[in-house]
């Protein structure tokens, strides 16, 4: 029987163990691996362990609002909302040059969506190809569009330097992700679009909110970054969730001993 994120979200709200031991053994893995990525260390630091630890404890007080939902949500959705939680908690430097989100949206305006999407992974750090990937475009392509994007950005700023995105990249995205509006979409909709079941006509609708609009750039770009996050995930064996279920109280699985005292039978 397939325990889904639905039920997981549901059963943690009721402060139920199982639903804890779930999110503990199959999310903290994807949270590491975020975490990787994002750190700016060469290995993840004290700080990032802390932040995934201040991550897991804020989720385990009452009204956390990673469960607030009880509709039957994507995991990929819960996966976005748990990534923002994590990046909100890990150490960025400052950027030595600073850039405003509208002097992106005013420098990108003649891209495309797609062209706008390869330009503002920039910004979560990801490589040429990482984003070709995401995207399932060439890397080579992606390179181009960037090489395009940053001449744009050149000419709207008074300094500059070619990893002006990537090192604003937090707070451009704690930016975008706050300017939503009435009109935005949903996160069905783009992943209607990355799974390939969206029709010619919701693309076209999709392309032409998105394409004005860097929240919708941010969101779509998130939800493609989770789904190539999620590839080749190991959840936590026994011994690597147990010191996690002591920090957030939660009664282990006695599953594996009644294992061991049936064999003996």
């Amino acid at each position: 029987m397939i325990y889904t994120c639905y039920e997981m979200i549901r059963d943690c709200r009721e402060d139920k163990a199982e639903g804890w031991r779930h999110f503990i053994t199959h999310y903290v893995p994807i949270l590491r691996k975020l975490a990787a990525h994002y750190d700016p260390a060469p290995a993840q630091s004290a700080d990032t362990v802390r932040a995934i630890e201040r991550v897991l404890t804020a989720q385990r007080q009452p009204g956390s609002s990673l469960f607030q939902s009880l509709d039957p949500a994507p995991e990929r959705w819960f996966v976005a909302q748990l990534r923002q939680k994590l990046v909100a908690e890990l150490p960025a430097p400052p950027p030595d040059i600073e850039i405003e989100l509208e002097t992106v949206a005013q420098a990108f305006a003649p891209l495309t969506m797609t062209e706008k999407l390869a330009a503002w992974i920039e910004t979560m750090r990801y490589s040429d190809a990482e984003t070709g990937a995401m995207l399932r475009m060439a890397p080579v392509t992606v390179g181009k569009i960037r090489e395009r994007s940053a001449d744009l950005l050149r000419g709207q700023v008074d300094a500059w330097r070619r990893t002006l995105l990537a090192e604003n990249g937090r707070a451009l995205g704690v930016a975008a992700a706050a300017a939503s509006g009435k009109d935005c979409l949903s996160p069905k909709v783009f992943l209607d679009v990355l799974d390939g079941r969206a029709t010619w006509r919701g693309r076209e609708q999709m392309e032409q909110h998105a394409a004005a609009c860097l929240h919708c750039i941010d969101h779509f770009a998130r939800l493609a970054e989770v789904i190539e996050v999620l590839r080749g995930i190991v959840p936590l064996d026994e011994a690597g969730s147990a010191p996690l279920m002591d920090l957030l109280g939660v009664q282990k699985s006695r599953t594996g001993l009644w294992k061991r005292l049936a064999g003996r039978g």
